[in-house]
């Protein structure tokens, strides 16, 4: 299934750029952007959310589900200071939850509906291919910022 091929190269690269060094994680895609660090631990608090929903619509199918302010939690959970190690094992340990669900869930419920606050009504398939865009979308900001 394509998806959980999306998944796992975009876990893969993702996981790589933990590991880059403070200059790298410093850098921006643009001015006034999100550093690599900050984008790195961006995705590992989507990451939590998604899976949230994705757990959400699969036990209990049509409710509501509020958004979250992303730069509200930038703040509050202290990027700057959080542990990149620590925020990695989260995001990949999420990550292999998020694959695990898809396999079973994807292709057999992913018709179940949800209300996202901002959006509306979602599916819960347009949520796991939420996971792996919106994973992607960040990634193309690391490779800019990187030169790569």
């Amino acid at each position: 299934m394509a998806l959980i091929h999306d998944l796992e190269s975009t876990r893969d690269e993702t996981l790589r750029y933990f590991g880059l060094k403070d200059d790298d994680l410093a850098r921006t895609y643009a001015p006034g952007k999100w550093s690599v660090r900050y984008i790195l631990q961006h995705l590992t608090d989507s990451e939590t959310v998604l899976y949230d929903r994705i757990r959400r619509v699969v036990s209990e199918p049509r409710q509501v589900i509020w958004w979250y302010d992303q730069d509200a939690w930038s703040k509050a959970l202290s990027y700057s200071d959080r542990p990149l190690e620590m925020a990695r094992e989260i995001y990949g340990s999420v990550r292999s939850a998020v694959i695990f669900y898809a396999r079973l869930h994807y292709e057999k419920d992913g018709h179940l509906e949800f209300v996202h606050s901002l959006t509306g009504v979602r599916t819960l398939k347009d949520e796991f291919d939420k996971t792996a865009s919106h994973n992607e979308h960040h990634l193309s900001q690391i490779r800019r910022a990187l030169g790569s």
